[in-house]
């Protein structure tokens, strides 16, 4: 069977070999095994130490500025949320992220409580990996509201302060998404931690196809730099207040 670990130590087939033995053991990353193959990927903090620093930095730093500035607004969101519908206000779901580890992901909670039992129900119907239904009638009122200026992301700021996950980054995906997805081509996306925004949310949204939005997740870890976040974050902006690609 196929697995995914994560390993601490660069594996002996790796033809790139490290300096020395002391690096070795510092290495991380991924390594992919399978019947017939095996790939192995440096994480973001291996392949470029110091950007990885820097973007920590910049994660805790923007969260703690957003989350003080918008306190009103998360007040707001709270009382419609429940005031609109039974249920919790924040809804947490296990997400596959940074090292293929598990974590709880928060979000405003956008549906009908127990909405997520029907899931693997609607999955079925709507195939694919990247359950986006337009019309989706598991959606309250405030809740179509909250998805399309993503308002109801707003609590993965706390990820971001909890280092669960990034201000820009790959999505992370449940992991009933990552059983559907060619292995050896999803892998990369776990070598830099997963964001609230990213490469193919400033794309097109949930207009994107699913082929597309892999692509632009491992063009992402591909091309990662601090600029390269920066100007994701500036696009965020003008994706969020227009709501364009919203499902």
């Amino acid at each position: 069977m196929t697995t995914y670990d994560f390993e601490y130590e660069t594996p002996r087939r790796q033809k790139i070999a490290p300096r020395s033995r002391k690096q070795a053991r510092r290495a991380k990353g991924i390594i992919f095994l399978g019947e017939d193959t095996a790939a192995y990927y440096y994480d973001l903090s291996t392949r470029h130490p110091v950007g990885a620093a820097l973007k920590r930095a910049v994660d805790l730093l923007g969260s703690t500025i957003l989350i003080t500035l918008l306190a009103p607004l998360f007040l707001l969101i709270i009382f419609l949320v429940k005031a609109t519908s039974p249920g919790p206000i924040i809804f947490r779901q296990r997400r596959i992220g940074f090292r293929c580890l598990e974590f709880d992901m928060y979000k405003f909670r956008t549906m009908y409580d127990g909405a997520h039992l029907k899931e693997k129900e609607l999955a079925a119907k709507a195939g694919g990996s990247f359950l986006k239904l337009a019309n989706d009638p598991r959606i309250t009122k405030i809740g179509g509201f909250l998805r399309k200026y993503s308002l109801d992301e707003l609590p993965q700021l706390f990820n971001v302060l909890e280092g669960t996950m990034s201000l820009v980054g790959p999505r992370p995906l449940l992991k009933s998404d990552l059983d559907k997805l060619p292995r050896r081509s999803t892998l990369r996306r776990f070598a830099t931690p997963p964001g609230i925004t990213g490469l193919w949310q400033v794309s097109g949204r949930s207009s994107c196809t699913e082929q597309q939005r892999l692509q632009l997740d491992r063009e992402y870890v591909d091309r990662w730099s601090l600029s390269l976040d920066l100007r994701i974050l500036i696009r965020t902006i003008s994706v969020v207040v227009t709501g364009r690609g919203a499902v």
